[in-house]
């Protein structure tokens, strides 16, 4: 409050306040009685208006109206004015009904006089708002630029997201845009407007628009829309020759924040067009909220986003273990500095360390795990397989037994599809895990239970940023087989379905997320190319190499004869519960740590296959040489 009153702009307020009120009141008389008040009305006047000027400015306090920035009044500052005036009305007709009695009083001016001072504060509040958008460089903290430096803007869709973009580019004129209009597929909102910019067609004709318009420059801000819109939106957008480029979509976009400083490249998810998840907000808070969680691998591309995920729902403590130095560095920083998150400890470190994870559970006590350290990279495992059996296998295996022996109430594995009839190392030691998993939960009082899902886009194993580089060099772009397929999902969609999964499983189970239609490599690879701006075939050449060792041209979900069901979530399924008894497995796990120990491949592989029935390596030897050379 002293801070307030020290406050030049505070009295400059409270004055124009005190001057509209006094004017409005007086307006009142004007209007009622059709001209300026008679001696009997001005007799009233100086009677009323000390204590109700007074109980105006009172109230108007009490409701936060003098506590606001009019720079930023909007809906809010409005309802408050409104509730104020309601509230300071209905005390004046009080009054005077209990100390007078309308004696020579006019009910109808102290309504008038409520309905004008709505009008004058709002007015008032709104006008310095106008003033700092129009003129912002008058109070030296605005810079704007010049209209000929910004760039013209059309914006591809006309909803939520495209309001608040228009919001966000009147209130900070030093933002580079200059918006002249909307393009719609809505045809009740063409020849409509959106704060004064009119809705001018429909995104088919974006090239007409643009001629029409002068525009530099499109931006597509349709973040829930579905796949066949953006890539409708997308061709018409390259067809037009301008620069585009689109906000994120909403699974990127935490708590629904939309900003023009979001805007980024379109990319191949985008165009993958994936519907939003409907996360159960309160059953993840409730497994999350106050909770120490551990993310193993928090380093990686799941693992890290992982962590951005956990942070909407209020962790009392995080624990990050990686082996690379480099990824748990940056996860840190941005933990830190742009979530100002605190309540952190990072460990550099090998799952399969077993004292180092005792050192953990004991130090720290996690509540749950998040199992995501894993070496995923089909072609490299099946050529060093030891490594999938240290890091895959027994360092899962070490895992699970210390979060049993801590008592840690939820274990998540996160596995993969190419862990059903497996054809590749990789695959095979992520079944094996998941067979370990379902052992521990036999027996354990932890929650085990694993996440199976496919390819995530933008992962450090994704085709995309090959894909990239390949084009940037101008070719050609390599696609292993035309008919190859993958299923693919979006970094923070598998992310948010992890938690989902992690809330709902009970112990035991093989959460299974649906990932939609197989994606054929070789559309995927044209219409990356053709989002760069390229031509497939004439610009740059699409060259088949051959499938790469232990890989597939199809993956699975589900193997034939596992028992799935639905869950109450409309993109989980689950695997119900059974598996090996832990010792059937120990055998295998002593001769897989000897073989590992030397680096003995052929043996490795035969341990697997005995291990796991529907293992089936695949003898990719010939393509396996012409691949690498």
């Amino acid at each position: 409050m002293l801070r307030q009153l020290r406050n030049y702009k505070f009295w400059l307020i409270l004055a124009a306040d005190i001057i509209l009120l006094c004017a409005v009141h007086i307006l009142a008389y004007a209007v009622r009685f059709e001209g300026m008040p008679s001696p009997a009305h001005w007799e009233n006047i100086r009677l009323v208006l000390p204590w109700l000027l007074a109980a105006k400015l009172i109230t108007f306090y009490l409701f936060g109206l003098y506590q606001g920035m009019w720079r930023y009044s909007g809906v809010v500052d409005m309802m408050a004015a409104f509730k104020a005036t309601l509230v300071v009305t209905a005390l004046g007709l009080s009054a005077i009904l209990l100390f007078n009695r309308f004696e020579g009083f006019s009910r109808s001016v102290f309504v008038l006089d409520g309905i004008f001072t709505f009008l004058a504060v709002c007015s008032s509040r709104f006008a310095v708002r106008l003033f700092y958008q129009k003129f912002p460089q008058a109070f030296g903290n605005f810079p704007s630029l010049p209209s000929a430096s910004k760039k013209k803007l059309l914006i591809l869709g006309a909803g939520d997201a495209a309001e608040k973009v228009i919001r966000e580019v009147r209130d900070n004129q030093d933002l580079p845009y200059e918006i002249l209009g909307f393009l719609d597929d809505d045809a009740n909102k063409i020849g409509k407007r959106i704060h004064g910019i009119p809705v001018i067609s429909s995104t088919d004709h974006v090239r007409e628009a643009a001629e029409k318009t002068g525009a530099q420059e499109l931006l597509i801000a349709m973040p829930s829309a579905d796949k066949e819109q953006i890539n409708r939106v997308v061709e018409s957008c390259r067809k037009s020759g301008l620069p585009f480029k689109t906000l994120p979509g909403m699974g990127e976009i935490i708590n629904d924040k939309v900003s023009i400083r979001s805007i980024r490249e379109v990319s191949y998810k985008d165009l993958l067009g994936r519907p939003q998840s409907k996360l159960e907000n309160l059953r993840i808070l409730e497994t999350i909220q106050d909770k120490t969680v551990l993310i193993t691998g928090a380093g990686g591309s799941i693992g890290s986003e992982l962590c951005r995920q956990i942070l909407r729902f209020d962790p009392g403590f995080l624990v990050f273990l990686d082996a690379n130095e480099e990824n748990l560095y940056r996860v840190e920083m941005e933990v830190l500095h742009e979530h100002a998150f605190r309540d952190y400890v990072t460990v550099l470190g090998k799952v399969q360390h077993m004292d180092l994870l005792h050192n953990i559970f004991q130090e720290y006590r996690p509540d749950v795990v998040l199992h995501a350290a894993a070496h995923k990279h089909v072609p490299l495992i099946e050529k060093n397989p030891w490594e999938a059996v240290y890091n895959n296998v027994i360092a899962s295996h070490r895992l699970m037994k210390t979060a049993t022996s801590y008592r840690a109430e939820r274990f998540i594995l996160v596995s993969t599809d190419k862990a059903v009839r497996p054809t590749n190392v990789m695959g095979a030691s992520k079944r094996l895990a998941e067979m370990l998993l379902k052992a521990h939960a036999k027996s354990a009082w932890t929650r085990f239970m694993a996440v199976r899902f496919g390819n995530v886009l933008g992962s450090s194993g994704s085709v995309i940023p090959l894909f990239r580089r390949q084009i940037e060099k101008g070719g050609p772009v390599t696609v292993t087989h035309p008919e190859i397929t993958r299923y693919f999902m979006t970094i923070e969609e598998a992310s948010q379905l992890i938690l989902q999964a992690a809330s709902m499983g009970q112990g035991g189970e093989i959460y299974i997320l649906e990932m939609g239609t197989q994606v054929r490599i070789d559309t995927m690879a044209r219409n990356y190319v053709r989002l760069c701006g390229k031509e497939p075939d004439t610009e740059i050449e699409i060259k088949y190499v051959g499938l790469r060792p232990g890989e597939k041209l199809h993956e699975e979900l589900i193997t034939e004869g596992e028992d799935v069901l639905r869950t109450e979530h409309e993109k989980i399924m689950v695997l119900g519960c059974g598996g090996t008894d832990m010792q059937d497995l120990r055998p295998e796990l002593d001769r897989l740590a000897t073989a590992a120990a030397q680096y003995d491949a052929r043996s490795i592989k035969d341990i697997l296959d005995e291990a796991i029935p529907e293992y089936s390596p695949a003898d990719n030897a010939s393509v396996f040489k012409e691949y690498w050379n």
